[in-house]
Order: C-alpha cells, then structure tokens, then sequence
C-alpha cells in the first residue's frame, strides 16, 4: 500500500489543480455569455430607436413643412450610427468610443428635431407624433438600461480574468478585458437649445 500512495497523491493533486483551472476557465466563459447576451440587449434597443426613427420624420414631414437640414441631419445620424458594428466577443475602449460617438450624434439630432418642433403646433397635437414622441422616450431608457446592465456583466468578468491567479489562466485561454459603456465627451454639460 505504501508504495501506491505517492502515485495516488500525485494524482489528487493533478485531479485538484485539472478542477481548479477549469473552473476559472468555465466561470470566464459564462461571464463573457453574460456580456455577450447585454452586448446583444444595448444592439436591441438602439435598432428600436432607429426604427422608430424613420417613422418619426416620415411623420414630421407629412405634417410639417419641416425644416430640410434637421430632418436631414437625423437621417445622416441614423446613418453613420447604423454603420458603426462592434464585436462583442473582443470589445475595445475605442470600438466602443466610436460606437457611442455615433449614438450620441443621432441623440443630438433627435434633440434638435424635437425642439424645432415645437414651432409647430398641428404637429404637436398629432397623435402618431405624440406616440412616436412617447416611444423614442421609452426607447432611449431602455438603451440606459441595456447600457447599464452591459457594465454591470462587465465588472465580474474582468473582475474574475483579472485577479491573481485567475489572470494567468485567463491569459492563457485568450480571454482579454472588456471596455465598459462611459459617457461621450461633452456629456456632462447640459445641452443648449436655441429658438
């Protein structure tokens, strides 16, 4: 028996660190379906709002004989923001900053489109723009809220990929720190509407 014995503690210990190793790999890569399927909630609720979009200035401008550049604007913003893609499974700090440096333009847009609107008054009371107005304010908290949760699955995955010795692991098995949603620059000032 005592011959065996280091044979069988040289093979609990292997059998330790094989389980130790692959659930730091499982766990990253649960955390990183996490990410992927917030990633995919944030994709959601803007498509929402640039559906909606059309339907708003096709409405604006059945209505209204609407200021050309603003609308036009809005339709570029939708554009350039459609066009921008990231891919969740390898997010960097500047594909993320080029993706929220097109949001924030069709938000700026919409902004300035809503506000000239109020020049208008039939446009005002009409009821589809009154809904679609209603539905572009629901549609932006919900892109706070998929925004949030994105970064709320963020933190423990490079929280678990990042701490010692996980981080040597993780390395190993290619997985890479994820960038979190920040607000664009200029955010923090308020936003100045002229008339």
């Amino acid at each position: 028996m005592k011959r065996f014995l280091p044979w069988i503690i040289a093979a609990v210990v292997i059998f330790g660190i094989y389980s130790w190793v692959k659930g730091i790999n499982n766990t990253a890569v649960g955390y990183e379906q996490t990410i992927n399927e917030a990633w995919g909630n944030v994709n959601t609720s803007y498509q929402r709002r640039n559906d909606l979009i059309g339907n708003l200035v096709n409405t604006v401008k059945g209505a209204a004989d609407f200021e050309k550049s603003t609308l036009t604007a809005v339709i570029e913003a939708r554009a350039k923001a459609t066009s921008v893609t990231v891919d969740p499974t390898n997010i960097t700090p500047e594909q993320l900053t080029a993706f929220n440096s097109a949001q924030s333009g069709v938000s700026s847009s919409l902004s300035k489109l809503l506000v000239s609107v109020e020049k208008y008054p039939d446009l005002k009371a009409n009821e589809n723009f009154l809904k679609l107005q209603d539905e572009l304010a629901s549609t932006e908290n919900q892109i706070l809220t998929a925004r949030t949760r994105f970064n709320e699955a963020v933190k423990p995955y490079n929280t678990h990929i990042k701490t010692f010795p996980n981080s040597i692991f993780a390395g190993m098995f290619g997985f890479k720190e994820k960038a979190y949603f920040q607000a664009v620059e200029g955010a923090e000032k308020p936003v100045e509407v002229k008339f």
